[in-house]
Formats: structure tokens, C-alpha cells, sequence
């Protein structure tokens, strides 16, 4: 029987057309998938768009919009990722759905019930691109320290807020329990000392009358939810919950065996590895099994912003230099942990040294020998590739997020089959000793066969021609990657 595997983005606001920053969140994502679909698992992909919250009503207006159709053109933005970097999600949730929207209206209702929602009159710092409230060792100069453009805000109204606090201990006990919960661990040790520090519950409503563009708070149409609140409820209604018991419990997991894997920013990292855990907990469902939290990508040094002109748009990058170029690229040489920093300089000097001059070139090299003596390979079927040692060894680092530890893997066995041909020269023998050209070429096709299926889950693309080429025993017409001046 068949394994279960979730994983899910976290979902992106509709405020802005999707940046390389998620693009590198998505392909990650995907990677892992297609890895565990390839190990014979059934997987549920999920990913989507957040469109609630004072962020995106306030862009709607900016531009003269219905926040709905606002949010329609954006998600669409969104979606077009699916084609221009290969993605194999199964499910694309918008949180305007009318599903979703039932969903967190009876999630509201079940940590109400557990006691965990009340009003309050309040007063506190406001950052509407964070959608968070900032204390001050969270603002330099009274700005938020991941936003300094954007003002600060004063909210003052009644609102209705969730027992955050009563979840501390609760929260440091799983965390103490589960010590591969978040990784890499020193997120894990980042969030302790959050939680340790003291929780404050946080609001979870809006007015209405202020700021429309939401989800009703049920029992209370002057009130809409909070966009965090809302947006996290997500992650279980994709799932169909909580109508389908049975499709949530056997991807989301249980309480004994919990099964959801979620990846997101580090500045997402109290919201996945705390608030949603204690929200979960208040609504008496499953935790999420693992939260794997990335870094920053920067440009020459500095945070992507406009003004900057240093943003790179994943849907024109792809135009540029291909699907795979730019999926290999992000997999292999953006740091799993840390912040990396990325130029169209560094893109491109990739591509050229390890696609057009390394994968590219061994491609041409081999096939262009065995198409010259019509060899006939006996290939192994995909499945014995897989189940087999080399591949396991190959994605170990996959189990800790270690994704330019398995490209390094292949890279490396490119690297040794170039030395191969380099030492046997076969290309020599093919006139004067045509019997051990075959056979040493023959072994150069099935290696290379190896290395295709497992490319897959990195380069899909790339994978299926270099199986082609080889299944019809052809060199390519034209390089795989074309070399770029």
C-alpha cells in the first residue's frame, strides 16, 4: 500500500506578481514531490494564493478595483508559474474559495468552543505588509526591521482575539517532544526562545466597516477575520476538511502520526511553527509533522525591492535561459538554510559551466558515440533505478531539505562520466577496436540512464529528452543547453 505524503506552500499575498523568492519556495516544494511520487508515494501538492487582509484591499483600491477581480488577475499571475517552472501541484487553493471560506468560518467555531476567542478593546503598532503586529524590539527607527519603506500603523478598536498565551507550555512541551519539528534546528531553537519569551494573544478580526475585504467572523457580521487566521485554515481545507474526514486524516495524519510537510520563509516562521500549531491545537486536530524554514534570496547584496531594480521575475528568467536552467540553478546553488544572494551574473555563469559545458556536453559526447553503432542497451525499467542503492544514496540529503546536496550527488557522477570517457577514450577505438568501443559505450548509455531518471525530480524536462535520446538510441540535434556569451 501506498504512503501518504503532503506538503504544501505557504501561499503567497495577491498584492505583486510572483517574485524569484517563491518561485525558489515552489520548486523545492516540487522536487520533494516528484521525489516521493518517483518512491512510489501518493502525494498531495498543494499550493495557492492569499487574497484577504488590509494589504490587498488596499491595492484593489489603488488601482481602482473590486478587491475580488483584483484578486482573480493576481491569482492567475500566480498560476502562470505552473507551466513556466514545470510544477506538478495537485491543488491550487484560493482563499476566496466558498470552500475555504466555510472552512475557516468553522474553524473560528471550534477554538470558540474550546474558549480559546474573545473581545477586547486594544491598541497596538501595525505592519500592513508584515499583516503583523510589531513590539518595539521588533522596529528600528519605528519602522519594521523586513519592511523599513512601509509606515508603521496605529490600530485601535475592538477586536476579537485567540488565547495565544494559553498555548506556551503546550507549545514548548511538542517542541521539546518532536526536536526535528522545525529545521533547520537553529529555526527550531529561534522559535523556543519566542515562545519561552512569553506569548500575548494575538487579534484575529477587523471591523468591517474599516476594512470590508474578508471572511464574516460567524455570529458577528461587524466583524471579518483576521488575515493570518483566515489564510492558515488553508492548509486543512485544500484537504477538503472538514467534510472529508477520511482524505484529511490519511494526508494530514492524526495526533500519533502526524504527516503534514509545510515549507515557508524565515519570516514566516512564528506563524507555521507556532500560531498555526496552537490553532491546531485549540481546534483539536492534528499538529503539522515538520516545518522546513529558508532563507532570503538577496541581489548583490541587498533585499530585492523596485526601487532597488533588483527584483528578478521568475516567468521572465525562464524565457531567458529555460525551465530546468533555472530550476537546477535554484535547487542547486541557493543555500537550504541561510540567505543566498543571486544576479543574472551568477545565473548565468551556472548555466554555462555546469548545464551547456557539464550535463549538456556529456549528453551530445555519449549519444553521438552510441548512435553511431546502433548499439542496443538493455535498459533497466525506472523502477529498479529507483529502488536501487545509488538512487537512495543519491537523495538521502532529500530527508533534511539538503537539495544542493543531491544536484552535488549528480553533478559529481557528470563529473566522473566525463573523466571516464576522457581516460577510456572510446571515440578512438570505434575503427581499430570496435568490440571494446561497444562495450565500453554501452556501459556510458546505461550509466547515463541512471543519471537521467534520477535527474527527475530536479529536471523533469531534461530528464524525459535525455530517455528519449537514449530509448531511440539518437545524439541530440541541437545541445540541451546552448551555450551563452
Amino acid at each position: 500500500m501506498a504512503r501518504k505524503f503532503y506538503i504544501t506552500t505557504t501561499l503567497p499575498y495577491v498584492n505583486a506578481p510572483p517574485h524569484i523568492g517563491f518561485a525558489l519556495e515552489i520548486v523545492r516544494a516540487d522536487a520533494l514531490a516528484r521525489w516521493r511520487r518517483l518512491m512510489g508515494d501518493e502525494v498531495f501538492f498543494n499550493t495557492g494564493t492569499d487574497e484577504h487582509g488590509l494589504k490587498i484591499y488596499r491595492a484593489a483600491q489603488k488601482e481602482g478595483k473590486d478587491p475580488q477581480a483584483y484578486a482573480d488577475e493576481y491569482a492567475a499571475k500566480f498560476d502562470q508559474l505552473k507551466q513556466a517552472l514545470d510544477l506538478s501541484y495537485d491543488n491550487f487553493i484560493r482563499t476566496t474559495d466558498p470552500h475555504h471560506v466555510m472552512a475557516a468560518q468553522e474553524f473560528w467555531q471550534r477554538c470558540d468552543k474550546n474558549g480559546d476567542i474573545y473581545k477586547k478593546l486594544y491598541q497596538i503598532k501595525y505592519c500592513v505588509e508584515c499583516e503583523l503586529e510589531k513590539t518595539e524590539s521588533e522596529l528600528e527607527n519605528g519602522r519594521c526591521l523586513i519592511h523599513p519603506q512601509a509606515e508603521i500603523e496605529l490600530i485601535d478598536e475592538e477586536n476579537y482575539f485567540f488565547k495565544f498565551s494559553r498555548y506556551q507550555d503546550k507549545l514548548l512541551d511538542f517542541y521539546e517532544s518532536h526536536p526535528d519539528f522545525v529545521v533547520p534546528a537553529f529555526r527550531l531553537n529561534e522559535i523556543k526562545k519566542f515562545v519561552e519569551a512569553g506569548l500575548q494573544d494575538f487579534s484575529i478580526s477587523r471591523l468591517k466597516e474599516k476594512m470590508p475585504w474578508g471572511i464574516s467572523v460567524p455570529g458577528d457580521d461587524k466583524h471579518v477575520m483576521y488575515v493570518w487566521f483566515d489564510a492558515l485554515v488553508n492548509y486543512i481545507s485544500a484537504l477538503g476538511w472538514p467534510e472529508d474526514e477520511k482524505k484529511f486524516e490519511e494526508f494530514w495524519g492524526t495526533k500519533e502520526n502526524p504527516n503534514a510537510i509545510q515549507i515557508a520563509g524565515k519570516d514566516n516562521l512564528r506563524q507555521q511553527s507556532a500560531m498555526w500549531q496552537a490553532m491546531l491545537m485549540s481546534a483539536g486536530l492534528p499538529t503539522s509533522r515538520q516545518i522546513y524554514i529558508e532563507g532570503f534570496i538577496t541581489s548583490h547584496g541587498q533585499k530585492m525591492s523596485k526601487s532597488l531594480g533588483n527584483v528578478i521575475d521568475p516567468i521572465e528568467i525562464v524565457k531567458k535561459y529555460g525551465t530546468d536552467s533555472i530550476r537546477y540553478y535554484l535547487l542547486r546553488h541557493v543555500n537550504p538554510f541561510e540567505d543566498s544572494d543571486v544576479t543574472e551574473d551568477t545565473i548565468r555563469e551556472a548555466y554555462n559551466a555546469h548545464l551547456a559545458n557539464g550535463l549538456g556536453n556529456l549528453v551530445s559526447r555519449i549519444m553521438k558515440m552510441a548512435s553511431s553503432l546502433d548499439l542496443d542497451v538493455e535498459l533497466p525499467k525506472s523502477e529498479g533505478v529507483i529502488y536501487g542503492r545509488e538512487f537512495q544514496e543519491t537523495f538521502k540529503e532529500l530527508e533534511n531539505y539538503e537539495f544542493n546536496g543531491v544536484a552535488d550527488n549528480l553533478w559529481v557522477e557528470i563529473s566522473r562520466l566525463d573523466a571516464e570517457i576522457q581516460a577510456e577514450k572510446p571515440f578512438n577505438l570505434i575503427e581499430s577496436d570496435p568490440k571494446k568501443a561497444r562495450k565500453i559505450i554501452a556501459d556510458l548509455v546505461l550509466k547515463l540512464w541512471y543519471l537521467a531518471i534520477s535527474l527527475e525530480p530536479l529536471m523533469p524536462e531534461t530528464s524525459l529528452k535525455i530517455q528519449e535520446l537514449i530509448q531511440q538510441n539518437k545524439a541530440p540535434e541541437k545541445p540541451l543547453f546552448l551555450r551563452l556569451d
